[in-house]
């Protein structure tokens, strides 16, 4: 069968789709899917490319001390913009907050960009993370509303490879820029990509081929008090901001930050995800656990590698290169060669990677070991969330009822961030712990890296949970 009309056989469009609408499904379709490219192509780009030049900026913005805060406000703003933009898709459709948010990163872009002072810039990075968090989640309702069931993998799999030239070229060509003109510029010329597939989503998203039709009232999930989700999203800001010292002042924001997550966080997520319930709560729960350990890994290594191997910025650099790609084929092969598996044991694989990588992580904290036996743990991380991170999504949206896409990759967006904040702030409390009780670096490291095993064990334990019936 030819690739056009596998995508437009009757049999497997969506229950929506018109069959007098063929001929427009078809082209908007293809349209679509180019554009959802396109945005992940330049979300990448921006997401690699920024983070170098952050430094700079606050350095130049005479801010180095709120750096901490700057570096956090961009995963604590994406669990507000993924709730929002979550429930709003199942409102309304994905087509608006998808196009609300591509319109807004471009924004906040020129506001970073003309930042005057760091509090301007923190505002700025606030924002966009507020934009990503509604695109990211609106992509993925946008593919459980209209793409059938047996192509999902092989979407998502196409978004995740849009990743690839972005890490390959975004952070080298950033820093150029920065260097040999502004980091200004970076920003700006940022917004400007960004400009026209802003434009054409808007306009391919406003088709009556990808109108959604709400789901039934007493099947919607409650709209999220907007206290409730600024109350998450300040609680992940601070503990962000206070996991970056250890002395009484961190201390109060963490135990603040932690303390309006234990109470509000629960509010956002599917009933019985602390518990792991079957179905759709314990795919959530799955999702965090996976985003910690790999999150924790790709903050620490480089670390690591600065400080203690004395290594090679090369090294560095390749290790974050090499982890993107490996990500990016890893899902690739999940959604082409291993179509056909049950998702839930993809996860179960995953997450036994995922424990390959922390041992080599443990391994390169011993001076005896080469420095790129610890660069070798991110590439290997990303390999286990290749495969994790598509299949959790999969299985997100075929435990989603009609109408609910929304709200489920919301709580996939909300507790991927919480892991990356929770899982990360553990391991920094407890290396900071090891520091202060005498011990050197390399064993704090160690025993931080150790860790980890503890949710990649656990991961393999539940995952049967999320299986589909």
């Amino acid at each position: 069968m030819a690739a056009s009309d596998e995508w437009t056989t009757t049999a497997e469009r969506p229950l929506a789709q018109s069959e007098t609408a063929e001929g427009l499904f078809s082209g908007t379709y293809v349209a679509a899917t180019s554009c959802f490219a396109a945005v992940m192509f330049l979300t990448g780009l921006a997401a690699l490319a920024v983070g170098p030049t952050l430094p700079t900026a606050a350095r130049d913005l005479d801010g180095l001390s709120l750096y901490p805060l700057v570096a956090g406000c961009f995963v604590a703003a994406s669990l507000l913009g993924g709730m929002l933009g979550g429930h709003w898709a199942d409102r309304a459709g994905a087509q608006r907050p998808l196009a609300a948010g591509m319109v807004l990163a471009v924004a906040t872009l020129l506001v970073s960009g003309a930042s005057t002072s760091i509090w301007q810039l923190a505002a700025g990075r606030f924002l966009d993370g507020l934009a990503g968090g509604m695109v990211t989640v609106s992509i993925n309702t946008a593919i459980g509303q209209a793409y059938p069931e047996r192509l999902r993998p092989r979407v998502l799999a196409l978004m995740s490879t849009c990743w690839i030239i972005p890490s390959l070229v975004g952070p080298p060509l950033a820093g150029l820029v920065a260097e040999w003109w502004s980091w200004r510029a970076v920003f700006f010329g940022l917004a400007a990509l960004t400009i026209l597939p802003a434009l054409v989503v808007v306009a391919v998203m406003r088709s009556p081929s990808w109108a959604a039709a709400p789901a039934p009232s007493e099947d919607r999930p409650p709209r999220p008090a907007l206290m409730v989700a600024t109350c998450v999203s300040l609680g992940a800001a601070l503990g962000q901001y206070g996991v970056s010292g250890w002395n009484m002042h961190h201390l109060l924001f963490t135990a603040g930050g932690f303390a309006l997550l234990a109470v509000f966080a629960s509010r956002l997520l599917p009933p019985g995800t602390w518990r792991a319930a079957r179905g759709l709560p314990a795919t959530v729960l799955l999702r965090g656990l996976g985003s910690g350990v790999f999150f924790t890994l790709e903050a620490y290594v480089p670390l690591l590698l600065a400080t203690e191997r004395d290594a090679p910025p090369m090294v560095i650099g390749l290790a974050f290169t090499g982890a993107a790609v490996a990500w990016a084929g890893s899902s690739l092969v999940q959604g082409r060669l291993l179509e056909h598996c049950p998702r839930h044991r993809l996860v179960v694989a995953g997450a036994l990677v995922q424990a390959v990588a922390v041992a080599l992580a443990v391994a390169g904290t011993l001076p005896s070991t080469p420095a790129y036996t610890a660069a070798s743990a991110m590439v290997v991380a990303a390999v286990g969330m290749g495969m994790y991170a598509p299949s959790l999504t999969v299985l997100s949206l075929t435990h989603s009822p009609p109408g609910r896409q929304g709200y489920a990759s919301s709580a996939m967006q909300t507790t991927q961030n919480l892991g990356q904040i929770m899982v990360l702030g553990v391991s920094s409390a407890l290396f900071n712990a090891c520091l202060d009780a005498g011990s050197t670096d390399a064993v704090g490291y160690g025993a931080a890296f150790g860790l980890l095993l503890a949710p990649c064990v656990l991961a393999t334990v539940l995952a049967t949970r999320a299986r589909c019936a």
